[in-house]
């Protein structure tokens, strides 16, 4: 009788809407539970089983949330802000937090113009007016935009965008951003301000699109409204909280701000007697409720771009839109894909080789990590960082079972005391079968323990001898990506280019004859069989000192299928076989 194997999948919650479209780029790949509706408590006290949680506005992901996540490596926002996101929080716990800065660009800076239109010509009210039957057109003259000045505050993606609509209305650009592109502003006719006092004293139409964040809470209030135009009239299709819901209301009862379209609110929905609901209420005001993202192709673009971005992290790729992570050209993506592998190969393998993953005297803290060739030249080489990180922790940490990625990688090696120097050489590797090669240096240390004492790393007692003269030299990794696969090319004073993967059995002898028989025997009697093997001399190259020892050193490193007991490897040990030997899981 045969029985089928039951493969646990990824699971990823969505207490809220995402197109069909988004949903099915998921649903091949992990187990997907849709769950609307769902209480802060509710959401607590389940979020522990789900390694992705994709959200849009309403669902707020606290630090409390967070602290609970014990799975959870990604939260994707189906949107343009995070505010609703502890992303502070977030990158603490390791959790990479992603949204889709461009899907509802043009659905946002559209909305901003329909509703600069409806407070221009009073639709709100003539819609209303005009259904209960009444005829006031002398009532509800309205003004044209053509020839006004519209103020812009905050010139990102959305920003330009209503510039360059406003633009076809024939009205005059103004912007204040300290950060805008000078070249695209010019590009969309938009003349840059240098405080936020002119765009207020100038603007007929006032339109916000920065993010809420501290020095922008409340950047609109009684004051600022005090020096507006009394025909000035504001939008706000960017974040509640921004304009004072209070000082607004106050200014449009006194006629000192002719009127509102505003989208966005400090409470959503407002609860009753709030300062948003007596916003909404006003005569003056044109609302929406969070319409902004809220058009079929902005919620189809947003949903499938965080779903597309949600697989990628969950299948072990980079993240290109996150929010806690630098943002990474799709060129150097393509270049450091691979060599993201390669470097956490090497760390788990420094650690493991050097250190059994037990001895953690003799692990050291300071590494050098140095990128040559086409690596040397990118923008970033964090995700690099990241992945040495992981691989050097990993085998010493599992059981604490940290999520270290590209997020908080820094973090982690600073609260281990671990010093990693990033260096890049642009030497020219064109004689080489590679474009790039990586070298890992663990620097010496005085405080480096016995060899004899390396727990799972066996030596003979005259190996033990002969290594003493090099325990106060560094230690040496080396690396390349040939054909996207990664190879290791030296090992200490040893190099020879095996892949690193697998179970491998790493032994030290003196390079004379018979070695590889009785080493090959051995394992044969213990059942394990040797999947591949490569030899690694000394280099003629490496003149760091061979130690007190008879005759040159090489090493054996095989690939076996399954792992090597602590009793196999002592049995190694002998005068016929290796001086040395160590086993380590890649």
């Amino acid at each position: 009788m045969s029985y089928a194997v039951q493969v646990s999948r990824p699971k990823i919650l969505i207490p809220e809407k995402v197109s069909p479209d988004g949903l099915a780029l998921l649903k091949d790949q992990f187990d997907v539970d849709e769950k609307k509706g769902l209480t802060p408590g509710e959401l607590k006290s389940i979020i522990g089983e789900y390694e992705g949680l994709i959200v849009r506005s309403e669902t707020k992901v606290t630090a409390d949330l967070l602290e609970a996540a014990r799975k959870l490596k990604v939260v994707a926002r189906a949107g343009v802000g995070v505010d609703n996101v502890d992303v502070v929080s977030a990158t603490k716990h390791g959790i990479i937090v992603v949204n889709s800065p461009s899907g509802n660009i043009n659905a946002a800076a559209e909305h901003t113009i329909a509703l600069m239109m409806a407070v221009a010509r009073n639709i709100g009210d003539a819609s209303a007016s005009t259904k209960a039957s009444k005829w006031e057109r002398g009532r509800l003259v309205g003004i044209e935009a053509k020839g006004k000045t519209l103020g812009i505050i905050g010139l990102g993606k959305v920003g330009l965008t209503v510039a360059r609509i406003a633009n076809g209305f024939g009205m005059r650009l103004i912007a204040y951003d300290p950060y805008a592109n000078p070249t695209l502003a010019a590009a969309a006719s938009v003349t840059l301000k240098s405080s936020l006092a002119e765009i207020l004293k100038e603007s007929d139409f006032l339109t916000l699109h920065t993010p809420l964040i501290a020095s922008t809470k409340g950047m609109i209030g009684a004051a600022e409204l005090a020096t507006m135009k009394p025909t000035a009239r504001i939008l706000n299709v960017a974040r509640g909280g921004m304009i004072d819901e209070d000082a607004l209301v106050a200014a449009l009862d006194a006629g000192t701000i002719a009127g509102a379209g505003i989208d966005v609110f400090t409470s959503e929905p407002p609860q009753t007697d709030s300062s948003a609901s007596r916003l909404i209420a006003h005569p003056k005001v044109v609302a929406t409720p969070h319409l902004g993202a809220s058009t079929k192709e902005a919620q189809e673009n947003v949903s499938i771009d965080v779903c597309e971005q949600v697989v990628s992290i969950l299948s072990g790729e980079l993240p290109r839109s996150a929010v806690n992570a630098p943002i990474i050209l799709p060129e150097e993506y393509r270049t450091l894909q691979p060599f993201v592998t390669l470097v956490e190969k090497m760390g788990s393998l420094y650690t493991q080789h050097y250190t059994s993953g037990l001895a953690i005297k003799s692990f050291r803290t300071t590494f050098d990590i140095i990128y040559e060739g086409k690596l040397g030249s990118l923008n970033t080489t964090k995700p690099l960082f990241a992945a040495l990180v992981k691989g050097l922790l990993t085998p010493i940490t599992s059981s604490d079972g940290l999520n270290i990625n590209i997020v908080n990688a820094e973090i982690l090696a600073k609260e281990r005391g671990i010093l990693i120097n990033e260096q890049r050489s642009r030497e020219n590797v064109e004689d080489k079968p590679y474009a790039s090669f990586v070298t890992l240096r663990a620097r010496a240390s005085r405080s480096v323990s016995n060899a004899r004492s390396e727990v799972g790393r066996s030596v003979s007692p005259s190996a033990a001898r002969s290594l003493k003269p090099q325990e106060d030299e560094d230690q040496v990794i080396q690396g390349f990506v040939s054909g996207n696969k990664p190879f290791i090319s030296r090992l200490d004073r040893f190099k020879g280019e095996f892949v690193p993967r697998g179970t491998l059995l790493i032994c030290r002898n003196y390079d004379t004859c018979g070695k590889i028989g009785v080493v090959g025997t051995l394992l044969g009697k213990a059942g394990v069989n040797i999947n591949f093997m490569s030899v690694a001399p000394l280099h003629e190259d490496i003149d760091e000192g061979v130690g007190d020892v008879e005759g040159n050193e090489s090493l054996m490193i095989l690939g076996v299928d399954k792992p090597v007991g602590d009793d196999v490897v002592k049995s190694l040990i002998a005068e016929e076989g290796v001086f040395e030997a160590s086993v380590v899981t890649l």
